[in-house]
């Protein structure tokens, strides 16, 4: 799966060095998992998982 990247720049000082700038990256990283044979205790157990803030699951059926 391909990474998006978003780069911003960023000037470091408002009034004086408008040349120097500074570059913050954000990268999204996408995982797909194919399960064969799931059954209902499957489903659930993904459905109760537990996760990190900023990770999202989607399941399709």
């Amino acid at each position: 799966m391909p990474t998006d990247k978003k780069i911003f720049t960023v000037l470091r000082s408002t009034f004086v060095n408008k040349k120097s700038r500074e570059q913050f990256q954000l990268c999204t990283y996408k995982r797909m998992l194919d399960i064969y044979s799931t059954t209902s205790k499957t489903i659930d157990a993904l459905m109760k998982l537990e996760l990190p803030s900023g990770v999202e699951v989607e399941i399709k059926v």
